[in-house]
């Protein structure tokens, strides 16, 4: 069957399902890798994780594109599915190259490096083919996916490239391209900016989501204690406490949790006896 000739929706679903099957694993094992980052108290190389599963008209036109036959697109098609991977540092990535080169169920088949090799348009970003197996209801298929590892500025504008290419059918004018270009140099240089400030914004980021979860501690032992104790001196506590936020001093918010741990530890003891 060549490219242009028909398909029955039904077959279509049959191939795509098992790359959608990966796509939604995929999703799930990359965002317990970020939980599991955050769970041990550390900072995760993956900020956030994309997937899709490429459309038909867009298969139809990349077989036109490579003059290849239907019945081989699982072959010849790698990008069936995709992930992409979205990193704050271009340090980044370079970690969740080695997390998905030590994991058993992910086997590389491939790489390219438009990070260290740019593409001529300005395009940077690290790609992997892997194989991947999912159960399916007529066993285990092992099917290829695409991966795409990148900074949060090279995804900015490979989205915007991207978004001109479709509107020119791939002939962007060539003033659009210079700018294109401009723009990619300046969002490398931002990279390189990030970078060197890097342990500056990850210390500010671990003291965020550590006040974050003091205070989640703090209301949540706040609303345990509406079951146990008096409530005007639960409203006495809560008026403390807001008190204590605002002034923003997070070594007065860490005592005044301890404080707290021992007030409903107390009562804890209490219902006991």
């Amino acid at each position: 069957m060549k490219w242009g000739e028909c398909m029955e929706l039904q077959l279509w679903k049959e191939i795509l399902g098992p790359y959608r099957q990966a796509v939604d694993e995929l999703l799930v094992k990359f965002n317990h890798i970020i939980e599991d980052h955050h769970n041990a108290g550390l900072y995760s190389p993956i900020e956030q994780v994309k997937g899709r599963v490429k459309s038909i008209s867009s298969i139809l036109e990349k077989l036109q594109r490579k003059n290849q036959n239907i019945n081989e697109l699982e072959d010849k098609i790698e990008d069936l599915a995709g992930i992409r991977i979205l990193c704050q540092f271009v340090e980044d990535i370079d970690k969740v190259v080695q997390i998905i080169e030590n994991r058993s169920d992910m086997e590389i088949k491939s790489i390219k490096d438009y990070i260290a090799n740019a593409k001529d348009s300005g395009y940077r970003s690290y790609h992997m083919i892997i194989y991947y197996d999912v159960n399916t209801i007529h066993g285990v298929k092992r099917v290829q996916a695409e991966i795409q590892i990148r900074t949060l500025a090279m995804d900015f504008w490979a989205t915007v490239e991207h978004s001109l290419a479709y509107k020119y059918q791939g002939n962007i004018p060539e003033d659009i391209r210079a700018r294109l270009s401009g723009a990619a140099d300046a969002l490398l240089l931002l990279d390189h900016e990030m970078s060197s400030v890097r342990n500056v914004i990850m210390d500010a980021q671990a003291s965020n989501k550590a006040k974050e979860t003091l205070v989640a501690d703090i209301l949540s032992n706040i609303q345990n204690l509406y079951k146990v104790a008096n409530k005007r001196e639960i409203v006495k506590i809560q008026d403390e406490f807001y008190k204590v936020y605002q002034g923003g001093d997070f070594d007065e918010l860490s005592h005044f949790g301890k404080q707290l741990d021992i007030i409903a530890e107390g009562y804890r003891a209490q219902s006991i006896s």
